[in-house]
């Protein structure tokens, strides 16, 4: 890799020798632009807007324009003259947890290379100080005309680091965060961790980048005058979503691409407020229960759910008329008490040929009963 700033680290009095590279490149496809009618290349010349006349490197400088519209020439000689001990030095201004500082700031990352073998061996320490500590060195530089901050931190054996945005480049997210009176239900947030956990690690390795990948294959079928193939985009929908179906869906989804079936489905056991359960009719007295009958048969499937809802409405229905008409059978002796109180009133002469009746029905009942125990005897 090519070195893109040679300096050194100053850790205290300990001066460290190290050049500065990229530690990341862009695989990103470039294009150039052309005359259509010819294929001519378009290239930008550098013309001077007075006298309208193209001016050369050497010419050229930089210049600070003022509020005022002045312009103020600064040549690289002035900018290399400025007392700024960052200018050719990391400066470490000191370490902190690698949590302290917000991933928003992260910039570009660079990798810091010992520069000769006497660098090596003070290198080596403050790589192995950082990994045992478990914090970052937080430093200030100065590249490209300009003075940063950075951070440094231990990747594998090397150390690497990472310009970082100043404080007050970040931007604060005012009216960015959804209203306030947004709440999200318990069900809900079950449902999105399961998705979660579904879903599992992202194994990033694998990722790639699909429509550099498309580009490519584009400009392939293109050089071989091959027709190229047109896709339509699906245009995004403005529609209100069920977000329980929405997350039940999807863990259904992933679980199916995980090789689970479909009755595993965490989201199966949450149920939105006011949705139709399954009604399942109840046996009456000696056919209620079948011995082959199991749990997983008479579950039903989602599908089958949507289907039934009528049917389930009107087993309600039923099961409502048929507690009611308990309910008017159980109450209907009560009515009968009027009855009672009449035959109370009922002379004595009336009543008795019903008590013989029930004597002789119960000597008869006593007389079988003893024949039964002789016989059996």
């Amino acid at each position: 890799m090519r070195s893109i700033w040679n300096g050194s680290i100053s850790f205290g009095l300990v001066s460290i020798p190290v050049k500065l590279m990229n530690a990341t490149e862009n695989h990103a496809i470039s294009f150039r632009q052309i005359h259509l009618e010819d294929g001519g290349r378009i290239r930008y010349r550098k013309v001077c807007e007075l006298d309208e006349e193209e001016v050369p490197a050497s010419e050229t400088v930089k210049a600070y324009e003022d509020a005022d519209g002045t312009v103020i020439p600064v040549t690289d000689e002035d900018l290399a003259s400025l007392p700024l001990p960052t200018a050719k030095t990391i400066e470490i201004e000191g370490f902190v947890p690698a949590s302290a500082i917000d991933p928003l700031q992260l910039d570009s990352a660079y990798y810091l290379e010992a520069n000769g073998v006497p660098a090596a061996k003070p290198y080596a320490l403050l790589r192995e100080a950082l990994r045992r500590s478990g914090k970052v060195a937080v430093a200030k530089y100065a590249l490209r005309g300009r003075e940063r901050l950075g951070m440094l931190r231990v990747s594998d054996d090397v150390i690497a680091m990472h310009a970082l945005l100043w404080p007050d480049e970040i931007r604060a997210p005012e009216g960015v965060a959804p209203d306030a009176d947004v709440k999200v239900r318990d069900a809900e947030l079950d449902l999105a961790d399961a998705l979660m956990n579904t879903l599992g690690d992202a194994d990033m390795d694998t990722l790639h980048d699909d429509y550099r990948e498309a580009v490519e294959e584009l400009v392939a079928a293109k050089a071989a005058g091959e027709p190229v193939a047109e896709e339509e985009a699906e245009k995004p929908e403005g529609k209100v979503i069920d977000l329980m179906a929405a997350l039940e869906n999807s863990v259904r989804a992933a679980k199916e691409s995980h090789g689970e079936s479909e009755g595993e489905s965490h989201g199966e056991s949450h149920r939105e407020e006011g949705e139709v359960a399954d009604v399942h009719p109840i046996g009456s007295g000696r056919g209620g229960r079948k011995s082959g009958g199991s749990a997983s048969k008479r579950a039903p499937s989602k599908k089958k759910k949507t289907g039934e809802k009528g049917t389930a409405e009107k087993k309600g229905a039923a099961r409502k008329s048929a507690s009611a008409e308990k309910t008017t059978a159980k109450k209907a002796p009560a009515k009968k008490a009027p009855a009672k109180k009449a035959a109370a009133k009922e002379p004595a002469s009336t009543k008795a040929p019903a008590k013989k009746t029930a004597a002789k029905k119960s000597a008869a009942k006593k007389s079988s009963g003893g024949t039964r125990k002789r016989t059996s005897a």
